[in-house]
């Protein structure tokens, strides 16, 4: 995973301190190609050929892209770690409770939003 030239006030995805250095963690021992940290509306996120898959909406809550289809039925399955607010309703990005989810759980949940975004021959050639 590439970094930032350097740590950066300005730049939230710098700080690594917080609950973010979790996710950055994750995705790097699942080996997720071509990720980049950089910010999303102005908070840390994950990028994969700069397109934003995950990011933090607050120190509790990540915003993970993911099918519509594939959302309604987390949604529906686990609202104690899915959920939405109206903003995202019709949108393929759900939020994720940080506290709540098992490093198994968001480990494969970073791996489908990487797959939503990540080019056709780039997620091809990922074996996960």
């Amino acid at each position: 995973m590439s970094h930032p030239p350097a740590a950066n006030k300005s730049n939230p995805a710098a700080d690594l301190d917080g609950p973010f250095a979790r996710v950055v963690k994750l995705a790097e021992v699942a080996g997720l190609p071509e990720v980049s940290l950089g910010t999303s509306y102005g908070t840390p996120a994950l990028l994969v050929k700069d397109k934003s898959f995950v990011r933090m909406k607050d120190p509790e809550t990540l915003v993970v892209m993911c099918a519509l289809e594939e959302k309604e039925m987390l949604l529906e399955l686990d609202p104690a770690l899915f959920f939405e607010t109206d903003h995202y309703k019709g949108w393929p990005a759900m939020l994720v409770r940080l506290g709540a989810i098992d490093d198994a759980s968001l480990t494969q949940r970073l791996i489908a939003a990487w797959r939503e975004k990540a080019p056709r021959k780039l997620s091809a050639g990922f074996p996960a």
